[in-house]
């Protein structure tokens, strides 16, 4: 793969870890990071930081994203009660005492607890440096050429995939593995009675919640910011209020400069929190800006992948009790070739 830029964004990282690099700063997750992680195991509890996958319930938070959808396994025939509730003894011979079932499920990948790939946010950018900027993903990678759809066998093997990335797909994540270091920050303690407000989250607040809980993030760790969002959702019990989902809980200011430098500069390599998106949108003017800046710097400039709606109020709660802010963190997300987004169940370990 020869190199697909002549320049790269102003504050980006393009390059730095190779010309076909599609992992980002998941580089940063070495053998030695997995083993700070391990330092932190003192007890050998373990939190599950996931929703329940069919969580939030509804489309309310988007209306392009449904709750999953299962079924049983078809025939050639496409008859559902194939292998679902099946007794063998009636349906394959009397000898046997076997009962069997199969299903499938139809799954909109970032509907509940889950990563963003690089290739889920691009940007417009001038990366062949002839004063007209082109649609581009991290590190140059481009539509139609690296990251394919909608068009029929978008995948190229006669499966019927009408999108497929094939470069920066999560298979990268899957298989370097995602395990080390996790720093959480309280900002939900620290915010009270105020706790439940939409709200952004400046770097100077940010700092002092961090002062005060003596949290400290070395390069290399995976940062979750617990707000309380995921709380309210497990909460609501699949019947979200349609309103209140959309504007509730803090979020990190992403107008705030000093915050996307702290980004930059703390050189974090997975950014997480347990609410919708990490940051709010930005309006902004009529001049060309991102409407979710902190997603075009991570995604789109350092590589930095982006963890939304985990569930982080026991892992909170816990780490709160016993002074503590490290954990060991297994996050992987699923190997799906040419995925932009994937579930998960990410484990914290302490």
């Amino acid at each position: 793969m020869t190199k697909r830029w002549k320049q790269r964004p102003p504050g980006s990282n393009w390059g730095e870890f190779g010309d076909d690099d599609e992992l980002g700063r998941i580089n940063l997750l070495t053998p030695e990071k997995v083993l700070q992680g391990v330092r932190e195991v003192e007890t050998g509890i373990s939190f599950s930081l996931s929703l329940p996958l069919d969580y939030p319930g509804g489309s309310a938070l988007n209306q392009r994203r449904y709750p999953p959808i299962l079924r049983p396994t078809e025939d050639l025939a496409h008859n559902q009660d194939t292998f679902y509730n099946i007794v063998a003894r009636d349906k394959i011979a009397p000898n046997f005492i076997d009962v069997w079932g199969d299903d499938v499920v139809t799954l909109w990948l970032q509907y509940s607890t889950q990563w963003d790939s690089l290739a889920h946010q691009g940007a417009l950018f001038d990366a062949d440096g002839d004063g007209v900027d082109e649609p581009v993903y991290y590190n140059g990678f481009r539509p139609g050429e690296h990251i394919v759809g909608p068009q029929e066998d978008a995948k190229g093997d006669g499966s019927g995939s009408l999108a497929f990335a094939r470069n920066l797909g999560l298979e990268h994540m899957a298989a370097h593995g995602v395990q080390g270091r996790g720093v959480l920050i309280d900002i939900a303690h620290h915010l009270g009675d105020t706790a439940h407000e939409w709200q952004p989250i400046s770097y100077a607040t940010l700092k002092e919640i961090m002062e005060k809980d003596n949290v400290v993030v070395e390069p290399g760790d995976m940062v979750i910011i617990h707000t309380g969002f995921a709380t309210q959702v497990l909460a609501w019990e699949k019947s979200p209020d349609p309103t209140k989902i959309q504007a509730m809980y803090s979020y990190l200011d992403a107008e705030d400069p000093e915050m996307l430098q702290w980004i930059t500069d703390s050189q974090l390599s997975a950014l997480i929190s347990d609410n919708y998106a990490v940051e709010g949108f930005v309006n902004g003017d009529e001049t060309p800006h991102s409407l979710l800046p902190i997603h075009n710097l991570c995604l789109f400039k350092l590589g930095i992948p982006l963890g939304e709606l985990w569930y982080t109020q026991d892992l909170a709660d816990w780490l709160r009790e016993h002074k503590r802010s490290r954990f060991l963190l297994t996050a992987p997300p699923l190997n799906l070739p040419g995925t932009m987004g994937s579930p998960l169940t990410p484990v914290a370990t302490v």
